[in-house]
């Protein structure tokens, strides 16, 4: 399916789908799902808005056959490295290949955008996941930093922390 990336009219779509893949009773049907950690959405349209009005900033969309977005990435330039983030998937499609795809696609990207590492934050309690990104390359990198919760988009329901992981490319 093709990967591309997302525009401004896809941001209503997006936002369901991100929503979906990380909190609620729909995000429970996948395995990647932040429902008991944090409470709350976890992304709003004005910010999806802001993100792809920033030049440094771009969401891959994965597309099913009749158009509709089963996944997404957002990837970010910092300096000489691709931080890639909201990592989603719709639940019921997880473990399907979609994810793989997209992180396939971001490395090509960083390499296109002349980023030799990707690096990303993972929930350091969430180690079915670090393991699935480590079973593609990235490591762990020592760093851990807390989670930043404003509210606006979730509330934590216990002490969070995140594990900074990076691959090479």
């Amino acid at each position: 399916m093709p990967i591309t990336k997302a525009t401004l009219a896809d941001i209503p779509e997006l936002n369901i789908l991100i929503n979906s893949a990380y909190r609620g009773e729909e995000s429970k049907k996948g395995w990647t799902t932040e429902a008991d950690l944090i409470e709350g959405i976890r992304i709003d349209e004005e910010m999806l808005t802001e993100y792809l009005h920033d030049e440094t900033i771009s969401i891959l969309k994965y597309t099913d056959e009749s158009g509709q977005i089963t996944g997404s990435v957002y990837l970010e330039v910092k300096g000489p490295k691709l931080y890639l983030g909201m990592f989603s998937v719709a639940p019921v499609l997880q473990g399907k290949g979609v994810g793989r795809a997209l992180l396939q696609q971001a490395e090509v990207i960083a390499r296109q955008l002349n980023c030799h590492t990707i690096t990303m934050t993972v929930i350091r309690t969430r180690t079915e996941l670090i393991s699935w990104y480590e079973r593609r390359g990235y490591t762990f990198t020592g760093e851990i930093q807390p989670f930043h919760s404003n509210g606006r988009f979730g509330d934590p329901k216990q002490l969070i922390e995140l594990i900074v992981m990076e691959k090479t490319i």
